[in-house]
């Protein structure tokens, strides 16, 4: 780890120091493991990492995450939450991630009036305030802090700091909810968020590490890394793909020749996402 780093890494302990206890949301990805594994080596105990878990969560994110706060040693709160239940959210708002987040630190608020903690911290990077983050509104709303946007702390740096700390989540892939596979305006059910997550698996199974199944009503379209495209065309891989994922009931399996893209289905609304983001 270089110099500024490890400048940044200082800065960032220097955010956690003064608090006298802290909720971390935390879903066991690359950014709030590193804020969970900096905040609990920081002041300890006074750390809580709080987990809620719904049908949109892949199953392998409330394993991952279960694990990560053990391996950590810190404090691990579960609760269970079912986004689907959320006034508006089902039907897939532009505005989606808003509801969820205003969930979730609606929790995160009653667990910390609850026990007295006095702090709420998110895993938000420098990087994340250039995309389409409608979830930030609702940390602005309520007395979330970004403590890696204060340290100016970037994905890349993030990751760098994390395989030097030994977190094995430091080249984890990106891992949102099963609801990011669904376009804006395509109703959410428990059936779609199913197909989704099964066909992901079949995917992973097959050794593609990094994969997509975008749910398209009976299309199926996956996104795997550019470097796979011609793997996942081999006649043996193509056929087992398509006959795996009709069998969990899609009627059309189509790849997109583009390839993995991250939050493919923001694009086009990015450079209009500044109205939605807080001042």
């Amino acid at each position: 780890m270089n110099e500024q780093l490890g400048l940044k890494l200082d800065r960032l302990r220097a955010i956690f120091a003064p608090m006298k206890s802290v909720i971390v949301a935390f879903s066991g990805g690359v950014d709030s493991t590193f804020v969970l594994k900096v905040a609990h080596d920081t002041i300890g105990d006074r750390v809580l990492a709080l987990t809620t878990t719904s049908p949109t969560m892949p199953e392998h994110d409330r394993d991952t995450a279960t694990r990560m706060a053990a391996t950590i040693g810190a404090r691990h709160l579960i609760i269970s939450s079912n986004e689907l239940e959320i006034p508006g959210y089902a039907a897939n708002p532009i505005n989606r991630c808003y509801l969820c987040k205003t969930n979730l630190f609606e929790i995160c608020e009653a667990k910390a009036a609850e026990l007295g903690i006095s702090e709420i911290v998110d895993g938000l990077n420098l990087d994340d305030l250039h995309d389409y983050r409608p979830g930030m509104k609702a940390a602005s709303e309520r007395r979330v802090r970004h403590p890696l946007v204060e340290a100016e702390l970037a994905k890349a740096e993030i990751r760098e700091i994390s395989r030097s700390m030994g977190l094995e989540t430091w080249d984890r892939p990106a891992s949102p909810c099963l609801s990011s596979r669904f376009p804006y305006g395509t109703t959410i059910t428990p059936e779609g968020l199913r197909r989704v997550e099964d066909g992901e698996k079949i995917l992973h199974a097959l050794g593609f590490r990094v994969a997509r199944v975008r749910y398209h009503g009976e299309v199926a379209r996956i996104e795997v890394e550019s470097s796979q495209i011609a793997r996942i065309l081999e006649p043996e891989i193509r056929d087992i793909v398509d006959r795996e994922l009709k069998k969990i009931g899609f009627r059309f399996v189509t790849i997109d020749l583009k390839g993995f893209r991250s939050g493919s289905l923001n694009e086009g609304i990015v450079n209009s996402a500044s109205a939605l983001r807080p001042d």
